[in-house]
């Protein structure tokens, strides 16, 4: 005769003991709360360095002209743009829609500080282009003691 019945053991599961046991799992949970939404889009760029500037790539497809703005304080840049909804009355219900409305943003710190006044920007083809040049840094001076 077989036997089937399973011994009490009270403390079998304490054994292999984890203490963060599903921990990483609870953050995985907690972390995706405080991420935005993966279909609202972001400000992709790229950034390429000379001895001379910067010259930044953005894309920012479907976005006017006028609604972008650049600010640049020494050495950091923010691109910013914000795409309004047309008040227009649509009939009909909407099924699905995945337009995005709302505000784009994205700062970025340089290493050198940017010549503001010579910075040049435009936009074509929903592809923003900065030239950023570098402002001249003084070199260092020896100071000679008398």
């Amino acid at each position: 005769m077989a036997h089937h019945l399973t011994p009490f053991e009270p403390f079998a599961d304490l054994i292999p003991f984890d203490p963060v046991r599903g921990f990483d799992q609870l953050l995985r949970e907690f972390g995706r709360a405080g991420l935005p939404k993966q279909d609202i889009p972001t400000i992709r760029l790229d950034v390429d360095e000379t001895e001379q500037a910067y010259a930044v790539t953005a894309d920012m497809p479907g976005m006017n002209k006028e609604d972008i703005q650049v600010r640049i304080d020494g050495n950091q840049v923010v691109i910013s743009a914000e795409r309004k909804r047309d008040t227009e009355q649509k009939t009909g219900n909407i099924v699905r829609s995945e337009r995005h409305w709302g505000q784009q943003y994205r700062a970025f710190t340089l290493q050198c500080p940017v010549d503001e006044a010579k910075a040049e920007a435009s936009y074509e083809n929903g592809v923003l282009k900065l030239t950023l040049p570098k402002k001249a840094t003084a070199q260092a001076h020896r100071l000679d003691i008398h």
